[in-house]
C-alpha cells in the first residue's frame, strides 16, 4: 500500500470544495440576474446602411407596462414603448382594456393617443390576430373579447402602402420624420410573430421604414408602426443594450 501524501490529499480536498463553491455561486448568480430567453434576437444591416437589432416573439409573451427609469435599470428583455411628456403617456398602451397607469378615461394614463387619432397596433388575443388601428382613444378599438388583448400606439408605417405611408405620418404627426435620428418602432409578419425593432442609427423616419421593409422577416412584414424614437429608442437583450440616450422613459414593452 502506497503511503498517503496527506499535503496532496489536502490540496486536492481543498480545490475541490473551490470548484463545488464555485458552481453553486455560477447556479445562483444566474437564478438571480438571468431571465427566460423567450425570444429571437437579430442584428442585420440593411442595403441603406441602417442598422436593426430586433427581438422576435410570441405576442402571449408580450406586456406594456409604465416606467419612471431608462430601460437599461429594468431587469426585463424589451423596448420603449410610445410618446410621452413628463408623467403623462401620450399614446394608447393597454393591456386587456386597462391603461398602464391611473384609470381608463383619465389622461396621461395610456388611454389615449394625445392630440391626433394615431397608429396603434393591436393584438386580439381570442383570434391571434394583429392588425393597425387609426384611433384617439382605447375604447374605439375593435377588438373580439376586451379582456384579451393590448394595445400599443405609435403613428402607421403603412408597410403595404408605398404611395400612402406618408401622407398618414403626416396626418399622424410623427414628430421630426425628415431628421436623422434614433428610432423604433413594432411589425408583425404573416407567422402571426411580433418584432420589435430598434435602430442605433441616425436616419430619417423614410430611412427606417425602408430598412423594415426591405430587411426583416425576408421582406414579408405584413405591417407595423413607429414608437418613440431619439433618445427613447432604447433595447434591452441578453445580446445587446441600446440606452438611447438614457433618458427616463414612460412606458415600456416588456417579454415576460
Amino acid at each position: 500500500m502506497w503511503p498517503i501524501n496527506w499535503r496532496r490529499w489536502g490540496i486536492a480536498t481543498a480545490s475541490a470544495g473551490a470548484i463545488f463553491l464555485g458552481i453553486l455561486l455560477m447556479i445562483g448568480w444566474g437564478s438571480r440576474y438571468l431571465l427566460p430567453h423567450h425570444y429571437e434576437y437579430h442584428k442585420l444591416t440593411a442595403v441603406n446602411g441602417v442598422k436593426l437589432h430586433v427581438l422576435v416573439v410570441d405576442p402571449e409573451r408580450i406586456e406594456l407596462r409604465a416606467a419612471d427609469q431608462p430601460l437599461g435599470r429594468y431587469r426585463v428583455y424589451g423596448i420603449n414603448g410610445g410618446f410621452f411628456y413628463n408623467d403623462a403617456v401620450l399614446s394608447i398602451a393597454v393591456n386587456n382594456d386597462q391603461p398602464i397607469q391611473g384609470t381608463a378615461g383619465a389622461y396621461g394614463s395610456g388611454w389615449y393617443n394625445a392630440k391626433y387619432a394615431r397608429g396603434t397596433l393591436v393584438w386580439d388575443g381570442a383570434t391571434g390576430g394583429f392588425s393597425v388601428q387609426v384611433a384617439s382613444a382605447a375604447d374605439e378599438l375593435s377588438v373580439t373579447d376586451r379582456s384579451r388583448y393590448f394595445a400599443q400606439g405609435g403613428v402607421s408605417m403603412k408597410l403595404q402602402d408605398a404611395a400612402g405611408w406618408r401622407a398618414a405620418v403626416e396626418a399622424e404627426h410623427l414628430p421630426n420624420p425628415d431628421e436623422d435620428r434614433l428610432r423604433s418602432g413594432l411589425a408583425y409578419d404573416a407567422d402571426g410573430q411580433l418584432w420589435l425593432i430598434v435602430t442605433p442609427t441616425r436616419c430619417t423616419a423614410e430611412a427606417f421604414r425602408s430598412a423594415v421593409k426591405a430587411t426583416l422577416a425576408d421582406g414579408q412584414l405584413v405591417d407595423g408602426i413607429f414608437l418613440d424614437g431619439d433618445g427613447s429608442a432604447q433595447l434591452n437583450a441578453t445580446e445587446t443594450k441600446l440606452n438611447g440616450d438614457s433618458r427616463d422613459l414612460r412606458q415600456i414593452i416588456v417579454i415576460r
